[in-house]
């Protein structure tokens, strides 16, 4: 894994190298003309057809190593934001030395297959891509992609920081200006990432915090806690005096203060100062508590036309080493509030230090590939490596100009490929954490929900380790992982499987350590009885291969048996034609598991006997005359499967069982089988029953799966090998219970009672508590309790089941919210612009004040409806499962239901999982209540919730800080900045476009 991960590192810092040498060489021409391939408009033609301007023909041939998405290999191409004009000298210029990087793109290529997107983000907004992949807007004509607003640009142009966000909310504020302000929170909030720390505090003649139980302190800037201060700023409005000096002194001392905890980034400081006017430059504060070091750099936002107190905030700015902006429309913000990435960049890059920085899992849907580039499980989970480019002109040493940052993605289905699945034993896994302990690849992860379609969560990208290995409550394991500390830890787990409806119980051993280069810790688990004995044979590649080739034989798809990833000439094959060609020596260049195919090769040899056996049973009609069983199938250890259907294909009751849609039933990257592991968990010889969970409505399946393990019996310590089984119909499996059930032992065969009789209920359970077959079909597949709750109360006092309390820190909960709620939409950037551009068309048109019409035409965006919707919002839960006691093979017992006792017997159903419960149904016990295993949300009061936003999880710091450097020049502090002429060319080309449709 460190090796994989050092070669994309390399493929970047060659980026790196590249860009830099490019733009040494290049002298800046205002006036450079050149057509480069814009993403959006390539192979555009006019009505008279013609290739638009920046349109040239480019080439674009469907790849297979890109999901068949049709790309350009051989070049990259351009995407330019929206709101940017495409012809600018600065990205024309960036554009034309950028192209340097072509050939790096495709020597990259080259010397490492395996590689996916690779680009170059650039400081001015324009993003190279490779391969050149043509881009669509959405259904508004629009492409909102910024590549500096992504995670790994930002996490690569600075360091982390601890923020004070200051908004005026005196009554000068009101209105535009207000909203204005909030839009600017919410992207400055938009620039945090994981390593950074924050708070927001508005000001009038008084202090208030926008979440008030964070008094004094700044919190981790993750996903969860910047939406969580983002639904508490439609809470502001403008009244009162600003007094600005008492909110500087209070951002002074909570930076002080919460940097002395030893929390928080412990690198650069800011302040960022969002208001109308400043009627001071408030020396003394900045004496008292900033000069001469000036630690905290000071970022100030002026909020509307007026410029009578730009002067002051320019002031307060360049002598904090900070930057000044003049924000006077929402179109004005996200780029204004960009300028602070490149000041905090500045001592990075006079340093010249080439920090190599990976980001957390994400699923990247806003390029157009990512959209497309969806698996059977929904969007792809990645990870990026990024390093920042520098200039290196002498002469701009000293302004630390940042060019870019370049990257490449490393879908997180690779890292598994690394990691040998067969070694890791029935239940073992592999997963990764990142420096802040949340997921990077866990089989635990969900990071979608299903609702009509599978959408993301939307904090799946911060689901810490303790949510998922929540028995862990002192975070032991986590805590040593996130220190990179290399060892071992042990505990007891409840594993859920079939969507939580039942439990494992094992122990597992958990092995971590660091990998090195990244800041990444990985972990292996090992579950106790698994994974520590493998058995070895030993058979001729010439056995091996006849009986590899037949078939009914099967190799996991997602297991890595040879690498074919490496050479193009490799990619087509499947894992089976690599073996072949391996083994024949027709292709020395295959890097092959030399052991692992040397154990299937074995597997095929031992269990190559079962085909004649399963085509004695088919040809011997009286065996399966009603073809009520219908599948068998067969799974070894090294990921190798066989299947016979004793019914052709078309007539397969559940069609989808042991194909590619069954990811729960087949050999895959996480885990094994299903069947396999349920049946490992058993003692050797006892069959494991089940009917699979329909995800319909009623919760029904019609087949029945029985499978059972295979380990040696003798002296030696042998792992579980393999698993068999059968699915059968569920109508043929329930009739041989109803036989069974009618035959007695007594002389003429008949029964004094049966289940036929109407005073009992005869149920056949599982060791989950799920119905498999009862009187009333329509309570097949479900839970007991739900359908006997006294029964099943009785069966958990007496200890013949137990109860499990799971919890689900990943669920998400039906909630009630306004559909139309102001906050979102205004921090949705395409309606901010809409609501921008009618604002200009007041000042235009009216040259009214913004008090007055101008929240006329926005007041669409504004106003609530108050119409109410339900969705699905992140919520925990807590549910319970259940389990039979193994050691108890019979009881009975009497339930008091007042006015009568209702007796019941359970009996074990020998070499099974299965239990016979017979019920008295003469005494109704209806009124005590039924047992359900339905879900409940945890409801966290005011207090905890307090509690758990001040809780700071520990975490570690990146290893490298660029604060500030003594040869920077703050005298590039920025300056008033209004609509410049391109700019008003794009807003009038839109508003020509709004307002003629």
């Amino acid at each position: 894994m460190e090796e994989m991960f050092h070669k994309k590192a390399e493929a970047v810092r060659r980026l790196v190298e590249a860009a830099e040498e490019a733009h040494l060489r290049h002298e800046y021409d205002t006036d450079l003309q050149f057509e480069y391939f814009n993403a959006v408009l390539i192979n555009e033609r006019d009505e008279e057809g013609n290739y638009l301007e920046l349109g040239k023909e480019f080439i674009l041939v469907p790849n297979e190593h890109f999901n068949n998405l049709p790309v350009n290999v051989s070049l990259s191409d351009v995407q330019v934001p929206t709101n940017m004009y495409n012809k600018d000298s600065a990205i024309v210029n960036g554009v034309y030395w950028s192209e340097a990087l072509n050939k790096v793109f495709v020597d990259n290529f080259d010397r490492d297959p395996s590689l996916i997107w690779q680009y170059f983000g650039s400081a001015k907004g324009f993003f190279r891509q490779y391969p050149g992949i043509k881009w669509e807007p959405d259904e508004n004509g629009v492409i909102a992609f910024d590549c500096r607003n992504r995670k790994w640009y930002i996490q690569a142009a600075t360091s982390p920081k601890d923020v004070v966000i200051l908004v005026d909310v005196s009554g000068s504020m009101k209105g535009l200006r207000l909203m204005i302000a909030k839009q600017t929170v919410s992207s400055i909030l938009d620039t945090l990432g994981d390593d950074d720390f924050f708070n927001i505090v508005a000001y009038n003649e008084e202090l208030h915090y926008v979440e008030p139980c964070l008094n004094g302190t700044l919190v981790q800037a993750d996903r969860n806690n910047k939406e969580h201060f983002r639904e508490h700023l439609d809470k502001l409005f403008a009244k009162g005096i600003g007094m600005l000096d008492i909110a500087l002194n209070e951002a002074f001392a909570t930076l002080t203060d919460f940097n002395h905890t030893g929390q928080g980034s412990i690198c650069s400081q800011a302040i960022m100062l969002i208001t109308d006017g400043a009627v001071d430059t408030y020396d003394a504060t900045f004496a008292k508590y900033n000069w001469p070091d000036r630690k905290v750099r000071i970022f100030t936002y002026l909020i509307g036309r007026e410029t009578a107190f730009a002067d002051n905030l320019k002031w307060m700015a360049c002598a904090n080493k900070g930057y000044y902006t003049q924000i006077s429309t929402l179109a004005d913000v996200q780029e204004n509030v960009m300028e602070y990435l490149h000041v905090l960049s500045r001592p990075k890059v006079i340093d010249q230090e080439h920090d190599v920085v990976w980001t957390e899992a994400y699923v990247d849907s806003t390029l157009p590939q990512a959209q497309k580039l969806a698996d059977d499980q929904g969007l792809v989970l990645m990870t990026t490596v990024a390093m920042p480019v520098f200039s290196k002109k002498n002469e701009t040493r000293s302004q630390g100009i940042l060019l870019g940052v370049v990257g490449t993605d490393v879908p997180v289905k690779e890292l598994l490929k690394t990691i040998p699945k067969y070694k890791l034993g029935i239940h073992g896994y592999a997963f990764a954490i990142t420096n802040n302990g949340y997921i990077l690849t866990h089989p635990e992860l969900r990071p979608l929900y299903e609702e009509g379609k599978k959408r993301r969560k939307p904090d799946y990208s911060s689901v810490d380790l303790a949510e998922v290995e929540w028995e862990d409550k002192d975070e032991v394991l986590r805590n040593a992982m996130v220190n990179r500390k290399t060892g071992k830890f042990s505990m007891e787990v409840k594993k859920t499987v079939e969507k939580g409806k039942r439990v494992l119980v094992m122990t597992n051993d958990y092995y971590y350590t660091d990998i090195k280069g990244t800041p990444f810790s990985l972990g292996v688990t090992l579950s106790r009885g698994h994974g520590k004995y493998f058995y070895r044979g030993n058979v001729t590649v010439e056995e091996g291969l006849h009986d590899l080739e037949h078939p009914d034989v099967a190799l996991a798809d997602e297991w890595t048996y040879c690498n074919t990833d490496l050479y193009p000439e490799h990619r087509l094959l499947s894992q089976l034609e690599a073996i072949k060609l391996y083994l024949t020596g027709k292709q020395p260049l295959l890097q092959c598991d030399k052991e692992l195919i040397q154990e299937v090769l074995f597997d095929a040899v031992v269990t190559a006997p079962l085909e004649a056996y399963w085509t004695s049973l088919a040809l011997n009609k009286s065996e399966n005359s009603d073809k009520g069983v219908e599948v068998a199938f067969l799974g070894t250890r090294t990921g190798l499967s066989r299947v016979n259907l004793f019914v052709g294909p078309e007539q397969l009751t559940n069609q989808d069982f042991l194909t590619a849609e069954d990811k729960e039933n087949i050999f895959n990257a996480d885990h094994f089988p299903l069947w396999y592991r349920r049946a490992a968990e058993q003692i050797p010889g006892i069959f494991v029953y089940s009917s699979p969970f329909s995800t319909g409505a009623e919760n029904k399946s019609s087949v029945v799966t029985a499978s059972t393990a295979i380990q040696l019996l003798d002296d030696r310590k042998s792992p579980v090998v393999a698993a068999v089984g059968i699915q059968m119909k569920l109508e043929f499996f329930q009739r041989k219970f109803w036989t069974a059930s009618r035959q007695c032992a007594s002389h003429d065969g008949r029964c004094s009672i049966s289940c036929d009789d109407i005073a009992i209920n005869c149920y056949l359970i599982d060791n989950n508590g799920f119905i498999l077959v009862s009187e009333n079909y329509y309570e097949t597949g479900i839970f007991f309790g739900e359908v006997e709750g006294a029964v099943m109360n009785k069966l958990l006092a007496m200890g013949s089941f137990k109860r499990i309390n799971l919890y689900d820190y990943q669920a998400m909960c039906r909630t009630t919210i306004d559909s139309s709620d102001s906050a979102h939409k205004l921090l949705d950037p395409y309606y901010a612009f809409l609501a921008a551009v009618k604002w200009i068309m007041t000042e235009l048109v009216l040259f009214l004040l913004e008090f007055s019409l101008c929240s006329w035409w926005h007041s669409d965006l504004a106003v609530k409806a108050q119409r109410l919707k339900q969705t699905l919002e992140p919520c925990d839960t807590e549910y319970p499962a259940f389990i039979s006691e193994r050691t108890i093979k019979e009881n009975t017992g009497n339930i008091d239901c007042g006015d009568c006792f209702k007796s019941f017997v359970i009996q074990q159903i020998p070499s099974s999982n299965l239990f016979m419960v017979v019920v008295d149904n003469e005494c109704d016990c209806s009124f005590i209540k039924p047992i359900t295993m339905e879900p409940i949300e945890i409801m966290y009061n005011e207090s905890l919730k307090c509690e758990r936003l001040k809780s700071q999880k520990i975490r570690r710091r990146p290893d490298s800080c660029h604060p500030f450097h003594a040869e920077e020049n703050a005298r590039e502090c920025g300056g008033v900045v209004g609509l410049n002429a391109q700019r008003t060319v794009i807003l009038f080309s839109l508003l020509f476009m709004l307002f003629t449709r």
